[in-house]
């Protein structure tokens, strides 16, 4: 099993997102707003306010999404990323990497859960 890590700088593209992931059999995701470090610096300290000129492409908001999934989800949940949110080599699209995860709780046991070493 993986933890994929997703930051999608389109909020928009949210739902299209997420219900390609259903598609592929990514049942489950945790969503949250999240806010870039340049953004953030430019906004509360004056002395980085010029960071706003290299972030200018990116939006104040941001989507972070967390969701366990199985090896083999990984590349076509990658894949989707780049085909609703760009092509993520280049800047204001987002960025995915996936971690080991090596214990699951609280899934359904048909996804490893149950407290199960994977």
């Amino acid at each position: 099993m993986r933890l994929l890590v997703a930051v999608v700088h389109d909020p928009e593209r949210l739902d299209e997102l997420l219900s390609g992931f259903i598609e592929i059999g990514i049942t489950g995701a945790t969503v949250l707003t999240s806010e870039g470090m340049g953004s953030v610096l430019s906004q509360d300290i004056p002395i980085f306010a010029g960071l706003q000129t290299l972030v200018s492409g990116s939006r104040p908001q941001n989507r972070l999404i967390l969701s366990v999934i199985s090896e083999d989800q990984v590349a076509p949940a990658v894949e989707l990323l780049q085909d609703v949110s760009g092509d993520l080599d280049k800047p204001a699209t987002g960025i995915a990497f996936t971690l080991p995860v090596d214990a699951v709780f609280g899934l359904a046991p048909q996804l490893g859960g149950e407290g199960s070493p994977i």
